[in-house]
């Protein structure tokens, strides 16, 4: 016991720093790698990603407890969020946010009845093209727009909805349309699961290219 006690008062400067660095991960800000492709072309496998933590909620350290809400989810943020449905940590993009009426048909989007629209662009350097080509187009609602991604052959598009996002809830969906288990598998999500908001790529490897980083990605801020 005096050994291990020792030992703390040694290095209490090192352990007090390490335990702040894991509340702070815990509450304020992480970051997280993401290993599948349901988000590309605007998350990329391989991307480690920062996630703002407090953008929504100050928690407690370690749990779900909210101390101080401080903004809800909007329509068009990337969310992290712990899923129970899913049974894993899921990353995501909000497209209905309560009230909202939502549809997709034939890959086109719908929201509360007005039509997204796309706008074709080249998108280079996505390994699932090799099997499986998609065509990309900047994906406009209103004031928001993103990249989607959206597979080429005739058929694999899926039609959902419409279904009107209940309170407490949020529908979610990846930029990978044709490629992401979201909200169209597991229902709608709640308010609570949703524990941050990705801001940024931190750093960003290339799993096909030895874990070689990537060109033109660290830094880059999340649309």
């Amino acid at each position: 016991m005096r050994t291990i006690l020792g030992l703390i008062a040694r290095n209490k400067g090192f352990i007090t720093f390490m335990l702040c660095m894991v509340m702070f991960r815990s509450a304020i800000a992480d970051w997280n790698v993401v290993p599948t492709g349901s988000m590309q072309p605007t998350i990329r496998i391989g991307d480690r990603i920062m996630v703002d933590k407090a953008a929504y909620d100050i928690r407690l350290p370690f749990t779900h407890i909210a101390l101080l809400h401080r903004a809800d989810p909007q329509r068009g943020d990337i969310v992290v969020l712990d899923s129970d449905a899913a049974g894993e940590r899921l990353v995501k993009r909000v497209i209905g946010v309560p009230g909202d009426r939502i549809a997709l048909l034939d890959d086109q989007l719908f929201i509360n009845g007005q039509p997204a629209n796309y706008r074709p662009i080249a998108v280079q350097g996505i390994r699932d093209d090799r099997e499986n080509p998609a065509r990309y187009a900047i994906e406009s609602v209103g004031p928001l727009h993103h990249a989607v991604r959206l597979l080429a052959a005739q058929g694999s598009s899926r039609d959902f909805g419409p279904v009107i996002v209940p309170a407490g809830k949020y529908l979610l969906l990846g930029d990978d349309r044709d490629n992401s288990a979201d909200s169209r598998y597991y229902g709608f999500f709640p308010r609570e699961e949703i524990t941050g908001r990705a801001t940024r790529v931190a750093v960003s490897l290339d799993p096909a290219n030895h874990y070689l980083p990537r060109d033109g990605r660290w830094g880059a801020k999340l649309q």
